[in-house]
């Protein structure tokens, strides 16, 4: 077996691996490990991210009584077990299968109980997980991405037949725009989105540094508003890195951002020694891992078995926490506002922290280590 090198881990965190977790070997990070019978958090990471991306706020939380779990997830970093074959199968990538994987994880662990925290994509891995065994997954804090509520069956149909759905006419009319556009989860679902970014012209390093930088608060264009519907003229509102110039690829699109050398030099939430982290994982394992993800919610393949929770709701304590500068709160028009009406019964708060963009978690971690032990507490008391 190839030694992989050492991980820049802050003290009081250790790596490791745990066997059997739903076809996994899974990669682990831990903190609050020392003491038995602490609750657990969970903690599950978004795209192109890893475990590694909790580093900031796991001391706080083990510091503050909890056992302290983050993955690799399927797909991603030391995590193994799992085939990214573009043309292979996509079923263990659904949300269905990821939630067995955080289930499998906890189960592993001996609880039967924890806390779950989910960013960027992670945040619907986490709010399934509270969706479909609030008896396991108690709490739940979404970050970055608001959940909307499982997709819905057709109701009242039986007189009324309802057409099959057809192909969603956005993406014809992102791409007869003025200024053509696609969708950054069409391209991500595309053959060469791997090799674009893995190979990218400039290096993956310095692709990893601007894609970063790009959805960060940093960059200092990341003004974000509500849209008003899921149409090409509003989607086209958004940034390049989610609504992307027809003809370019990731690479070429956050290139045109990259930050000075002396931007990156000052940079304190992602300094490249750090950075360097996941340049070397990423290198090693690709992106496809995690695209798959995204090419099953792309396809519609999965969305019947979505469906048999149509109608449900998340009852359990949540709360939902993101960067106020994160576009990432509207990229779904009508997401955060249905989380907030409705698809969750039990929320605690919602909360947009200055100074941060998409990586909320990373870029102030101080205070969203404080948002959630705020969270955790109300919880506790309740």
């Amino acid at each position: 077996m190839t030694m992989l090198p050492e991980i820049p881990l802050p003290a009081g965190i250790r790596s490791r691996y745990v066997d059997g977790i739903n076809g996994l070997r899974m990669h682990v990070l831990e903190a609050g490990f020392e003491t038995k019978g602490r609750p657990c958090i969970l903690l599950v990471h978004g795209f192109p991210e890893l475990a590694f991306s909790w580093r900031k706020i796991m001391p706080a939380l083990g510091q503050a009584g909890y056992h302290v779990i983050a993955p690799d997830q399927r797909g991603y970093g030391r995590t193994t077990g799992w085939n990214a074959d573009y043309d292979g199968d996509l079923a263990p990538f659904r949300l269905f299968n990821l939630v067995r994987d955080a289930l499998g994880l906890v189960s592993a662990f001996g609880y039967r109980q924890v806390d779950v925290v989910g960013h960027d994509f992670g945040s619907p891995v986490a709010a399934w997980c509270a969706l479909m065994r609030p008896d396991v997954f108690r709490s739940v804090v979404m970050m970055s991405a608001p959940f909307g509520g499982p997709p819905s069956l057709p109701f009242g149909a039986a007189d009324a037949p309802v057409a099959p759905p057809a192909e969603d006419p956005v993406h014809r009319e992102l791409a007869a725009l003025p200024r053509p556009r696609k969708h950054y989860q069409w391209y991500y679902s595309t053959r060469p989105a791997n090799a674009d970014m893995q190979h990218a012209p400039q290096g993956l390093h310095a692709f990893l540094r601007a894609y970063y930088h790009h959805k960060s608060a940093d960059w200092t264009a990341n003004k974000p508003y509500p849209l008003k519907s899921w149409s090409a003229n509003e989607l086209a509102k958004l940034p390049t890195y989610y609504v992307m110039d027809a003809g370019e690829t990731m690479a070429e699109t956050v290139a045109k951002e990259m930050p000075s050398p002396a931007d990156i030099a000052a940079n304190r939430w992602l300094p490249d020694s750090e950075l360097a982290y996941y340049s070397a994982e990423y290198g090693r394992t690709g992106f496809q891992g995690g695209l798959q993800w995204y090419r099953c919610g792309t396809s519609g393949d999965f969305n019947n078995e979505l469906q048999l929770f149509s109608g449900r709701t998340i009852d359990v304590p949540s709360c939902f926490i993101a960067g106020r500068q994160d576009w990432g709160i509207y990229q779904r028009p009508g997401a955060i506002e249905a989380m907030q009406a409705g698809a969750c019964t039990n929320m605690l708060g919602c909360h947009l922290v200055d100074g941060a963009g998409h990586w909320v978690q990373q870029e102030q971690p101080a205070e969203v280590s404080r948002l959630l032990l705020d969270f955790l507490a109300k919880v506790r008391a309740a």
